[in-house]
């Protein structure tokens, strides 16, 4: 069953229920109300019928008459009887009626009582006249009420019908506004495969709750997008990096083993050879470092180290290594604490990160001057890499993290595109953030926050 189908089920029964409730209780205390009312109304009778009576010595008094007539209406089959207790004729009046003795014996211990029987009520009161003790004994028909409450029960028995017919209507409504949009998100959401992950949901109106859910789908698909598009561009640039040396060193082997050659000749084959399978292996040796400091909570070896000790050893590896890098080293915003300078950290992998950002600044400005400065906040350490490069065109930035991704106005560049990820990564395996601000043709920015390690001063 469905859970609009289980929830609609839910509503009518428990609106049923509480209306068949509030229904019942309200005939209770209405029936009581005019069983009681007409109870007093018998008193009444009784009592003034007592009181006329006994004051005029056994006979009905004229005025009483004229009372009954101008002021109390006639119950239907109304009677009333004076009986003497213990007597015989008051004996054959009670049996008439049929009133059982316990009616009789409370009657005259508590000197009134009540009695009904089917649709007539019985009202008694005691009077005790020259020592001898009389019931006055009213009975009339409560047609009124017994017609009345006929009325009320049909009247809430229609209402409880309507009243689950307006709840099922209502529901059906809600349903239809609330359900149905709901449904149409979900089946909408099902024909999106990764062949049209470009389409989106289309915003229903005045439906805020709706608009939200939506405005998640479509975020959550353009992420799946963005993850998509980097699945394919790792693939092709992997393929591309894996494919040109393995390539090379095919070919070279093909064309050396086709006839006899000279040693020299086997000596340049063999060099080229290594130098493709060393590029294979540089590719190898990356990603698999890339692999170890995901986001696997791998944990690894932390020391207390000094930011502008671990900059000057990365400029200084830099340079040797590319003897055309001109690093500017800008030292002049270090805190006077030396403490705010320290964080926990690994030192070949911050080695390896600051590196990586130093020599990406240098290739792509070709070799301009790169400035390099430490500076600290009261809970960072700030490393600021500025180069006047080739910068990142605006559409490549949303994926220079990719593996083997590299912008448009960079192919012409040696490297493997896997430097930067690497970077951010080992970044955030030391709790800090990479922020890199880029323009195309204007130079780029790479911002690295770390945090300050906490020692005791």
């Amino acid at each position: 069953m469905k859970t609009t189908s289980k929830l609609a089920w839910v509503i009518i029964a428990a609106s049923t229920l509480i209306i068949s409730l509030l229904a019942v209780a309200t005939y209770y205390f209405i029936k009581n109300y005019s069983y009681t009312d007409f109870y007093k109304r018998l008193e009444t009778r009784a009592r003034i019928t007592g009181d006329y009576y006994f004051e005029v010595e056994g006979k009905e008094s004229e005025t009483y008459q004229r009372l009954r007539e101008k002021y109390l209406e006639t119950l239907n089959n109304e009677a009333f009887h004076i009986v003497e207790v213990n007597s015989d004729s008051g004996k054959s009046i009670i049996k008439q009626l049929e009133l059982p003795s316990s009616f009789i014996q409370l009657a005259g211990k508590n000197g009134k009582n009540r009695y009904q029987r089917n649709t007539v009520f019985f009202e008694a009161l005691k009077y005790v006249q020259h020592g001898k003790t009389y019931l006055v004994i009213l009975s009339a028909e409560n047609y009124y009420a017994e017609n009345h409450l006929k009325f009320i029960r049909y009247l809430l028995v229609g209402i409880i019908i309507i009243m689950a017919l307006v709840v099922t209507l209502l529901f059906y409504y809600f349903t239809k506004n609330i359900f149905d949009p709901i449904t149409k998100v979900t089946n909408k959401v099902k024909a999106i495969s990764t062949e049209n992950i470009h389409e989106r949901l289309e915003k229903e109106k005045n439906s805020p709750e709706i608009d939200a859910l939506i405005a998640t789908f479509n975020d959550l698909l353009s992420r799946l997008e963005t993850a998509f598009q980097s699945q394919n561009n790792f693939i092709s640039n992997a393929s591309h990096e894996y494919g040109t040396p393995l390539t090379a060193i095919i070919g070279e082997a093909e064309i050396t083993l086709k006839k006899d050659r000279t040693q020299e000749e086997y000596k340049e084959a063999l060099t080229s050879i290594l130098t493709h399978a060393e590029r294979i292996n540089t590719i190898t040796q990356s990603l698999l470092l890339l692999a170890q400091i995901g986001y696997n909570n791998r944990a690894i070896d932390l020391t207390i180290l000094r930011c502008d000790d671990l900059v000057l050893e990365a400029a200084t590896a830099i340079e040797k290594l590319h003897p055309k890098a001109r690093i500017n080293l800008d030292f002049n915003f270090l805190p006077e604490n030396s403490f705010k300078l320290k964080v926990n950290g690994n030192r070949q992998l911050l080695l390896v990160a600051l590196g990586n950002i130093i020599n990406n600044a240098c290739k792509y400005s070709n070799y301009q001057i790169v400035t390099v400065s430490v500076a600290s906040s009261d809970q960072y350490v700030n490393i600021k890499v500025i180069d006047t490069g080739i910068g990142i065109p605006v559409e490549d930035l949303p994926y220079i993290y990719d593996p083997f991704f590299k912008a448009k106005n960079a192919k012409r560049f040696e490297g493997y595109g896997i430097g930067l990820p690497l970077t951010r990564n080992i970044i955030h395996l030391h709790k800090g953030e990479l922020v890199i601000d880029s323009q195309e043709n204007k130079g780029s920015l790479v911002h690295i926050k770390l945090p300050i390690a906490k020692i005791p001063q």
